[in-house]
């Protein structure tokens, strides 16, 4: 078997963005702090699962790239579902719903890119679209 690649560190500075619990193991480090302005193209950031744990179906306004950095994912995106280990990244297109689950016995994290500042995310269940990363959206996204 080969060596599996060594993910990246990411520095950020701490004491300007706050994770949130989004319930049942999934916490969501945004990097888009006081420093993000509006030249800036791009809304990114890392989400850490435990084990057995992923996010509700859901879709975004904006494409979005994710790459795992550590642990193995499932990734369920449009019709399609594959497993990804780290170092392994996908894309989703805008407007089509996607979920990511931790199929591992340990920690799984993944850096999220959007191609795009003001982002939304359409829960598929209900309907209902939200601001990325805003309040309604963190309660809406409660991990299942």
């Amino acid at each position: 078997m080969p060596d599996q690649p060594t993910p990246p560190s990411l520095l950020i500075r701490p004491d300007r963005v706050t994770p949130f619990d989004r319930g049942n193991g999934v916490v969501t480090i945004p990097y888009v702090g006081k420093w993000n302005c509006e030249s800036n193209h791009v809304t990114t950031g890392r989400t850490r699962f435990a084990a057995g744990t992923g996010l509700p179906l859901h879709s975004h306004n904006v494409e979005e790239s994710v790459l795992v950095l550590e642990g193995e994912a499932v990734a369920e995106i449009g019709d399609d579902s594959f497993d990804l280990v780290a170092g392994e990244a996908t894309w989703v297109p805008a407007g089509v719903p996607h979920r990511f689950w931790n199929r591992g016995s340990g920690t799984m994290s993944i850096y999220w890119v959007y191609g795009g500042r003001d982002v939304t995310r359409t829960m598929t269940a209900t309907g209902e679209t939200f601001e990325h990363l805003s309040d309604s959206d963190r309660g809406g996204l409660s991990a299942s």
